[in-house]
């Protein structure tokens, strides 16, 4: 016989997958993402259960958490096609990442944080989410515009970049201060040793595996094989001392590049493991989190994390956007289209407090702040395109 404490649980992720699916399928019926239905399903976990199995939903959280890092690296990173378009989306990338970073800086610094809480809050500001808005630009048919490929590539380098910095952070939280210098030489030393064994791996192991998994009699083994290697890039990340998120994603830009990792066959099942019930319960586990007497004693630190999130964006994807010959309107539809932040910021922020690097007030600002963001954003890209279109109307 199970014990309570598995029954306990066993019905709270029932309750947790039945509502993730009734309020996501809501939100995404009054036209805003999903995510946004999946945190409230969590918030309404810690309202209904009074004794929520924190350690059992955590574990399939993580789960989730991985397995979003993983399948961002694995469907929508491609190096093949990060070429002309992400040179050409370099400068406005590496604006909006600048200005977003010093506005999160200089807020921490404003309210007396730490140096690196500051940075922290620098480095959770600069994660794009394209899928916020993709649905906009796909509807309005501006996605192969140069805003649009602009926006589409300057996503993939921004989580990128945001990544590598996370990996940073993350050692600076072991030391618990800013290391000396050697320090720091091995922070790098282990990051580029990493990288460099999964592309080994990647290069020489995975795909012989791959092509012997496919001729095994055991069922599924093509499938099982992508599944294995996402836990051991996770895992091999933790051992150089990396977020486990870290190496899944790594994992899945490794895994996107072997044909035989990316039938659609096996593309479908991973996807559907992935955003069907781990990356969900990731999302809900982020609203059970939540503390909404922690919001209301930040009281003015939450508005300006907003202010200065969309702010620091805006204004350098604008700025960055001009200094390669975009138009006024251009320019700011490139801006909104990096505003909105959703999945990997939330791992971010989840490895954050984990680390202890923010408090439970930091942490629940920064989640209203992506939910405002992915309420928001289509609604601003929308209004931009139809203005830019009504100019060029003028004109003719």
């Amino acid at each position: 016989m199970w014990g309570p404490a598995v029954v306990s649980a066993l019905l709270q992720l029932l309750f947790l997958i039945i509502s993730v699916k009734i309020l996501g399928e809501a939100a995404e019926r009054i036209g805003i993402p999903s995510v946004t239905g999946e945190i409230l399903a969590g918030v309404l976990l810690g309202t209904l259960f009074l004794d929520v199995e924190t350690d059992i939903i955590t574990f399939f959280a993580e789960l989730g958490s991985i397995f979003l890092l993983f399948t961002a690296g694995y469907n929508e990173v491609s190096l093949k096609n990060l070429k002309f378009e992400s040179i050409t989306a370099l400068v406005p990338t590496l604006s909006q990442i600048v200005f977003a970073f010093i506005f999160g800086f200089a807020l921490g610094r404003i309210f007396d944080f730490n140096f690196l809480e500051s940075f922290f809050l620098g480095v959770a500001f600069n994660p794009t989410s394209i899928a916020v808005v993709l649905g906009t630009l796909i509807n309005l048919n501006y996605l192969s515009s140069r805003p649009g490929t602009a926006i589409l590539s300057s996503a993939f380098l921004d989580d990128i970049i945001a990544l590598f910095f996370l990996s940073v952070v993350v050692n600076f939280a072991r030391f618990n201060r800013i290391p000396p210098v050697l320090g720091i030489l091995i922070i790098a030393g282990k990051i580029l040793l990493f990288l460099l064994i999964m592309y080994i791996l990647g290069n020489y192991l995975f795909p012989r595996l791959f092509i012997y998994a496919e001729k095994m009699h055991a069922k599924e083994a093509v499938f099982s094989l992508v599944i294995i290697i996402a836990l051991f890039s996770a895992y091999l990340a933790e051992l150089f001392e990396l977020s486990p998120a870290i190496g899944a994603f790594t994992g899945g830009i490794v895994l996107s590049e072997i044909p035989l990792a990316k039938l659609q066959d096996i593309q479908s099942k991973v996807y559907g493991l992935a955003h069907g019930i781990l990356i969900p319960i990731f999302f809900a586990f982020i609203g059970f989190l939540i503390d909404p007497y922690a919001l209301r004693n930040a009281g003015s630190f939450t508005l300006l994390v907003i202010l200065a999130a969309f702010s620091g964006k805006l204004a350098g994807g604008f700025i960055g956007s001009k200094a390669i010959g975009f138009d006024s309107y251009e320019s700011l539809i490139f801006g909104i289209g990096v505003m909105p932040r959703a999945g990997i910021e939330l791992v971010i922020l989840t490895i954050g407090r984990e680390l202890q690097i923010i408090n439970q007030e930091i942490f629940s600002a920064m989640v209203l702040m992506v939910i405002v963001s992915i309420i928001i954003s289509p609604a601003c890209m929308k209004w931009a395109i139809q203005a830019s279109r009504r100019r060029d109307r003028g004109r003719q």
